[in-house]
């Protein structure tokens, strides 16, 4: 029975929906309806809502016309990989599974059009035609309608049946649409990347801060800004920056890199290193060559003065002697320069591959030749 002002309280049962979406492996991006389809079987455990109707309670289509939509995408095989698969490696892409005869459709329709327009860009909302598309609705096991299917990054995360009130909606999409907070802070951290790759560190500094600012739980906008600071030489102001995330640093290794970048700056502060500093290292190191203590403080020197590969050398030494000397210090410290000094992706068409630091793929072949030697 399809009524549009059915009662929507959810059944004693959820619904357990499985389907099966494209997949990509080289992410060219190609017709659907040429492609050598790759599926894989996806089941998500939707909630059935009273107000979903069966697909096949109505075997005759409507004469109706279908309502209008002024946001809404139709969706078609034709153009489903590009406005679902590649768009939802860029934002949540929230798919309307629906057909003009359906009442509660008509009552979903409409708030999803609010909704995409109340988050303003921070999802995108197609439909599709389950009469029309029988080949997608198929491919997604729809059996009732309204569906809703969620798909990041190409894949299905989430989904409900049923004609679902504003709020309920609101509260679905929250679970994994980014905040308005998020996206602001991401546009900030790209355009200070940007900033910086034309050398222009104070326009980067100013929107990294205000990245921070907005999104405080934007760990890799913290991570660029605590970063450009100490490269800076701002070590007070970057370890204000840094204290509300510390805790997280045992557990994160961007975060972890940085501690350990500012640990070697505290040390060498506290140990007075002077100008005679290189030849204190070179002549202990020379009495003895398995003094990892020394080429280890002479590593964190190299570290407090910026000199990446020279610090990545020394470890190397301890490295290529002892791989296990002090739970390993070596190797996660060198593993922490790498995490400092890589440079952030170029930018490339979609479907290519961007190019790799070439100092960065350098030592890390190093470090696995040594390693697993």
């Amino acid at each position: 029975m399809c009524s549009s002002d059915l009662l929507l309280e959810p059944m004693t049962t959820p619904i357990w929906m499985g389907f099966m979406v494209l997949e990509v492996p080289d992410r060219r991006l190609r017709p659907l309806h040429r492609c050598r389809w790759n599926l894989r079987f996806y089941f998500l455990r939707f909630p059935c809502w009273r107000g979903a109707v069966s697909l096949g309670q109505n075997s005759a289509k409507s004469l109706h016309r279908p309502m209008a939509h002024t946001i809404m995408i139709d969706v078609t095989v034709e153009n489903f990989e590009a406005e679902v698969v590649a768009a939802s490696m860029n934002v949540p892409v929230l798919v309307d599974f629906w057909a003009p005869w359906c009442g509660p459709c008509k009552s979903l329709g409409p708030i999803l059009e609010k909704l995409e327009t109340d988050y303003a860009g921070r999802f995108k909302l197609v439909k599709i035609d389950s009469d029309q598309e029988q080949q997608l609705a198929g491919m997604f096991g729809i059996r009732s309608i309204p569906t809703c299917v969620l798909l990041m990054n190409g894949q299905p995360v989430d989904g409900f049946m049923g004609a679902l009130p504003e709020g309920q909606v609101r509260e679905f999409l929250d679970k994994h649409v980014p905040s308005a907070e998020e996206v602001v802070a991401e546009a900030e951290e790209e355009e200070a990347l940007d900033a910086l790759a034309e050398g222009d560190t104070d326009t980067a500094l100013e929107k990294l801060q205000h990245a921070v600012a907005t999104d405080p739980a934007n760990d890799d906008a913290r991570f660029d800004y605590v970063k450009l600071l100490l490269q800076l030489g701002r070590d007070d102001d970057a370890k204000v920056a840094f204290a509300p995330v510390i805790a997280k640093a045992a557990t994160s290794r961007k975060l972890g890199a940085l501690k350990c970048w500012m640990d070697a700056i505290d040390y060498v502060a506290v140990s007075a290193y002077g100008e005679s500093a290189v030849a204190e290292f070179d002549a202990k190191i020379a009495a003895n060559k398995r003094d990892f203590d020394t080429r280890f403080a002479r590593a964190r020197w190299l570290m407090a003065q910026q000199r990446w590969t020279d610090a990545m050398d020394e470890l190397l030494e301890i490295l290529m002697r002892d791989k296990a000397w002090n739970d390993e210090t070596a190797r996660k410290t060198y593993v922490a320069i790498l995490e400092i000094i890589e440079q952030p992706k170029v930018k490339v068409a979609e479907g290519q591959i961007p190019p790799e630091d070439p100092v960065v793929a350098t030592y890390r072949r190093r470090l696995s030749s040594v390693v697993l030697s």
